[in-house]
């Protein structure tokens, strides 16, 4: 039987901040996004701003509403990545099987190992507390659902165990959303034929679910059961990206085509890097567009030719823009996300007349990247970001208002 660990950093981002300004510890604490950009939500909170009713999303002013004497910080994406490389670097010393899941979130499957799956974690959890002043919570099981529902099941600074001999017990009574994969709107489905708890999905009719859900149906089932058998990717082989994307929500509405123009060329600029960077080409382009009455929708189109170059995926996003928005009203927030991701040398023929002009600003694009690279991102520019200063959503290139997926399915997962 196999031994799966799921490690999570608590409250990741709050306990960060608190190593990093020690005279933050014992206070309620919430990192929030900037008012200014209209990012002016809770990101991450400590224990203490939890027991408050803090909620991750809450509006800043609905935080300091609950808790009036919180401390409103605001994120610094680099460190918490620096903490997350030094967390993974105490992992591989049990197992080069490690797979992220998000930037705090690691499986770790240490089958075989010397010691016991609940030695290691509570030498994790030591380790954590004692070289990075963070507390993790370790989940440890037969398979990586139960394992992260374990990690979630007591925190901060615990060590859950789930075996086939008390999964029932401990996790049936979980409501379902609870489930890995299980998100809200399939959560509403399973709700509106009376299953709520996982134990009402592992004793579901096979049928029943396969015909509401199709695959997914089937594989909600088996993870209730316990019936996981997914392996722990090796360190390096984690699973292939299906899409790459990038969304912002501007410090003003967009309030007409060139607003958004400007907006959307940032979004493809930072996507199209991405896909170079990971060498990759996309086949689909989708742009996801929210109004100033957080109203949303995603349309999407096949792309004549594979690419990751900017202005090929601007064009595509743009004529989604003007086919299927009437502005009726200013829009808030847009995305760009390019799919059916392809490795780049492995792209299809080009034409023989777009040929030549191609691959010149593919060479144009790459030396972009070089220069930026070596001068932290700021130092080219395209005149088209510098029209109106009013419309900058923060780092774009980066993602920071939300974080992006590492190691994961998507680098960004457009929302809901």
């Amino acid at each position: 039987m196999r031994t799966i660990l799921h490690s999570d950093c608590n409250n990741f981002y709050a306990s960060v901040e608190c190593v990093l300004h020690p005279e933050l510890r014992g206070k309620p604490l919430a990192v929030c996004g900037s008012q200014e950009l209209r990012h002016g939500i809770v990101l991450a909170k400590n224990e203490m701003a939890k027991q408050w009713g803090v909620k991750t999303g809450d509006a800043i002013w609905q935080a300091r509403q609950k808790c009036p004497g919180i401390e409103i910080v605001f994120p610094h994406h680099g460190e918490y990545g620096k903490f997350s490389h030094r967390m993974r670097e105490i992992y591989y010393d049990y197992t080069d099987q490690v797979e992220p899941f998000g930037l705090d979130e690691c499986w770790l499957d240490v089958t075989g190992s010397m010691q016991g799956g609940i030695e290691i974690a509570a030498e994790i959890r030591r380790r954590a507390r004692a070289e990075l002043g963070i507390t993790v919570s370790v989940g440890v099981s037969f398979n990586k659902v139960f394992a992260k529902l374990g990690s979630d099941l007591r925190k901060p600074d615990a060590t859950t165990v789930i075996t086939p001999e008390n999964f029932r017990e401990k996790l049936w009574g979980l409501p379902a959303g609870d489930l890995l994969y299980i998100g809200r709107r399939t959560r509403q489905a399973l709700g509106g034929r009376g299953m709520y708890t996982i134990g009402d999905v592992a004793r579901a009719d096979a049928g029943v679910l396969r015909q509401l859900f199709g695959k997914s149906g089937a594989m909600m089932k088996n993870y209730a059961l316990g019936l996981d058998d997914a392996p722990v990717a090796c360190l390096g082989e984690y699973e292939p990206l299906k899409s790459i994307g990038n969304s912002t929500t501007t410090a003003r509405d967009m309030l007409n085509v060139e607003d958004a123009r400007q907006v959307l060329f940032a979004l493809c600029d930072s996507v199209a890097a991405r896909m170079r960077e990971h060498g990759v080409k996309c086949g689909m382009a989708a742009l996801w567009v929210k109004d100033n009455q957080l109203c949303g929708f995603e349309r999407q189109m096949m792309l004549p030719q594979p690419t990751n170059l900017s202005k090929e995926l601007f064009d595509a996003a743009f004529s989604l823009l003007q086919r299927h928005y009437s502005w009726h009203r200013p829009i808030r927030a847009l995305g760009v996300r390019g799919g059916h991701l392809i490795d780049e040398k492995q792209a299809g023929q080009m034409s023989l007349f777009s040929a030549p002009q191609r691959e010149k600003q593919e060479r144009l694009e790459r030396t972009l990247d070089e220069i930026n690279a070596r001068f932290s991102g700021c130092a080219l520019r395209r005149a088209v970001l510098l029209r109106d200063a009013s419309l900058d959503g923060g780092d774009i290139k980066n993602g920071h208002g939300e974080s992006p997926l590492q190691g994961g399915r998507e680098i960004w997962q457009f929302p809901e």
